[in-house]
Order: structure tokens, then sequence, then C-alpha cells
């Protein structure tokens, strides 16, 4: 083991979850569910235990939780028994290798078409034309990259039928046998557009002060929590995102209102996207992971990083305290053994960006290991 990547392979506790090491694989939507039905299949079955090691974190691509909920093609979800089942098989070949796997919570909100909704109209906080006549929004359909579909603003009632759906999946995500469950929060997707004034300009209780706007949020992981306990839940936040069109004008006062306000929960961590990160991209080449070391003052629990990070700069943010483990993304798409290649600096697989969105083994499960 190198002596610059001694604290990633220390272990470490995330809540319930005992880690041998601190190389988390970060949530990867790829698209490689079988269809009809978004039903995880022998595919993503072989792609999970080949990332998967002793010890490790799992945490898998966004799963829907509703067919409301599933903005994707392709993706998978947690809301029918064949999905459950097909889960099973994942989560055993990664239980075998001796690994944990969480399963991350989706509901898309705006970010959807009607083709990947059965005829259904998206559905958000508040309307917001420029989303959906912005040519650069672009969402997966079964006829390839489409702009998303007009949406519609919830009714309170809709509200809470939808917290409802998170807890059914977590029930689901907990009879596959997962080790516990993720909220995606971040990324411009139904709990972020409730978070930023940018995408959510209600005037009922959902809407206006910071307050209100993350009573959504804090409403899902009380219901996440109820099934699992606060140490089996997480939650993925992105401070200051930018991605899907997303915006707050004072980002700073609403991601520490809504750190302090998860610290009820005593979950097992606070997963932070940091926002030199948008999608998969890093636009902030330079820029330091600036929202771990903020929120860590205000959040009690663990946290893991994520957002444009190298097995050096894991290193560093573990060093200096801001991060307890890192999540990598793109690094685990080509290296399915990136613990391994950290642990013995080896030199890593490039990434194929043209296959991170495909329906294929090719770019998915074809990366060799290096032993």
């Amino acid at each position: 083991m190198s002596d610059h990547t001694q604290k990633l392979f220390a272990p470490v506790n995330l809540g319930s979850l005992a880690l041998k090491h601190r190389v988390v694989m970060a949530p990867l939507t790829r698209s490689r569910s079988e269809q009809p039905g978004d039903i995880p299949g022998p595919l993503m079955a072989e792609y999970y235990s080949q990332r998967a090691s002793d010890g490790g974190l799992i945490i898998t691509e966004a799963t829907s939780i509703s067919l409301q909920g599933h903005g994707w093609y392709g993706a998978p979800g947690l809301f029918t028994d064949a999905q459950v089942e097909g889960w099973k098989a994942v989560i055993q070949a990664v239980h075998a290798k001796g690994g944990l796997i969480m399963s991350q919570l989706w509901h898309t909100g705006r970010s959807s078409n009607v083709l990947t909704l059965g005829g259904e109209t998206p559905v958000a906080p508040y309307i917001d034309p420029s989303y959906w006549n912005d040519p650069k929004s672009l969402v997966s359909t079964n006829n390839g990259w489409q702009q998303p579909s007009p949406h519609r603003a919830l009714t309170i009632p809709e509200i809470k039928a939808i917290v409802e759906d998170y807890r059914n999946a977590a029930e689901r995500a907990k009879a596959a046998g997962f080790d516990g469950v993720e909220l995606h929060g971040a990324n411009g997707y139904l709990p972020d557009e409730f978070l930023q004034d940018g995408s959510n300009k209600r005037t009922d209780e959902y809407g206006g002060s910071i307050e209100n706007r993350s009573r959504f949020m804090l409403e899902v992981m009380a219901a996440l929590v109820s099934v699992w306990g606060g140490d089996r839940t997480a939650v993925r936040i992105g401070p200051s995102g930018r991605w899907n069109h997303m915006s707050d004008s004072n980002p700073e006062a609403l991601f520490d209102y809504l750190a302090g306000q998860l610290n009820q929960f005593d979950l097992a961590y606070l997963h932070i996207v940091e926002p030199r990160v948008r999608g998969n991209i890093v636009f902030d080449e330079g820029q330091a992971p600036i929202a771990s070391e903020r929120l860590r003052k205000i959040f009690k629990n663990r946290i893991i990083a994520a957002g444009g990070f190298e097995p050096d700069t894991a290193e560093a943010i573990l060093e200096k305290g801001d991060a307890d483990a890192v999540a990598f993304g793109r690094h685990f798409i080509s290296n399915p053994d990136l613990p391994l290649r950290i642990r013995k600096g080896l030199p890593l697989t490039d990434y194929d960006r043209a296959t991170f969105y495909t329906f294929d083994a090719k770019g998915y499960s074809d990366y060799a290991s290096a032993l």
C-alpha cells in the first residue's frame, strides 16, 4: 500500500455499515436494465459483482421508486415484484464477494418525457417552461435523447403520496436484501427541485422559505428512516449544483440549514456532490472540494465526498478530515478492481464516455481487471 493512500484503506463505520476501506463506488446511471419492465438482469449482476470488494461499499445507480418517477430509459426500478427479484441476484453477487450495497432511490420529477412515463405528464414543485424549452435539457427515452416534456405542478395530496412511494420503495429494498438506502437528493431531480428556489416558487407550505422548501426532502427522509433506521439510511445532495437547470438565490444558507436538519435522523452518512461537477463532467478542474469542507462543520455524522476525485485528492480530503470516505464514479466504470489498483499504485484504465448510456456489455462489463 502506498504511503499516499493510507487513509483510503483504513476501516470506517458508516452507521451500521462496517467498511474495510473508503473507496466507495458512486451511483452511476448506466441504462442496462432489462426491457420491458426495467428489471435488473444477469448483465447488471455481472457488472456489480465485478466492482464488489471485501468490505467495500457500492451505491447503486439511481433506481426509480414508481412509474411516475421513472424518467430515464433503461434505469432499473424498485416498484414491482419482478424488479425486486432482479435486484436479489445483483445483491447476492455483491455479498458473495464480501461487499455492501445501498439502493439509491430516485424520482426524476420534471426531468422526464411522456415516452418514459407511459404517456403521463412529468411532475414538479412548480411549472417552469424555461426548463423544457431549453435545447440543452435532454432526457433518455426509448426514442433516444429528447427534450423534457412540459411538466405540471404537484398538489399537496400528491406530494404526500410520493412520500409514501419512497416509503414503499424502501420496503422493497429491504425485501430485496439491500444493506440500506440512499435518497437521491441532487442533480435537479424531484427532492432537489423542491429545495432550490430556481425551480420552486410555490407559495404554500412546500415553497417560499428555506424551511418550507426543505420540507419535502425531510419528510422523505423520515419515511426512509421509519423503514431502515437512521444507521442504514443516507442522502446525496448537490450544494450549489447547476445540473438540470438548477439554481438557488442563497445556496449556502439553504444547504447549511438542510445539513443541520438532517442531524435529527442520525444518518449513516451524508453524500455530498461537489459543485465543480455537473452531471458526469468536471467543469471546474482547479476548484477545491468546498461543499464538504463547509458542511463538515454542521453535519454530525459521516460524510462521503464525491465529484472529480483522483486517488491523491481523495487521500487529501480524508487526511484533512472533511470527509470519511470518497465516492468514485467514472474511474469505477473502467476499473472494476479500482480499490486494488489504488492500493497497489497500478495505472487506471481510461473510460469511454460514448458507452456510458448505451444498452449492452460494451463499455459496461468488458473492462479487464489488473490481476
